[in-house]
């Protein structure tokens, strides 16, 4: 049902834990599985990702995405980070079950938000960054069925 990946990701996640005075800090949920997952990014003055760390209250999926997205950030700029999707999230975890999609969903979201937290603690603009939502189940509707 799972790949390795997402077992190895589960089994022993990467970047676990708070960023203390982080550059930005996200959180996002799903009201419908009740997954919280909260990121914190260390940003360099070059808009370069130093450190990517996550906490998240969820199933395994959730907690595989979560480490999954740290690591698919960490080292990127502001702008590469913003690039990374949902669907990149889960082809680097060798796929996931349609039911878990939603989880790699709330990565995404979770980077977006850290990211606009950023954005708003100095004053700049992140071009194609949108207003994360707080709830993904907003946004997941239908999403199975796209993979």
């Amino acid at each position: 049902m799972y790949s390795e990946k997402v077992m190895d990701h589960f089994n022993n996640p990467r970047n676990v834990g708070e960023i203390k005075d982080a550059s930005g800090v996200g959180t996002v949920g799903n009201a419908k599985c009740g997954d919280i997952m909260r990121m914190y990014l260390d940003i360099d003055d070059n808009g370069i990702i130093q450190d990517c760390k996550f906490k998240t209250f969820g199933c395994g999926a959730a907690v595989a995405t979560s480490s999954m997205a740290t690591e698919l950030v960490k080292g990127k700029t502001v702008q590469e980070a913003l690039q990374v999707t949902n669907k990149a999230v889960m082809e680097a975890l060798d796929g996931l079950p349609p039911v878990k999609v939603h989880c790699s969903l709330l990565a995404e979201e979770a980077i977006h938000a850290a990211l606009w937290d950023y954005a708003e603690k100095h004053h700049i603009k992140i071009e194609g960054l949108e207003k994360p939502v707080n709830d993904i189940s907003e946004k997941e509707e239908g999403i199975e069925e796209e993979y």
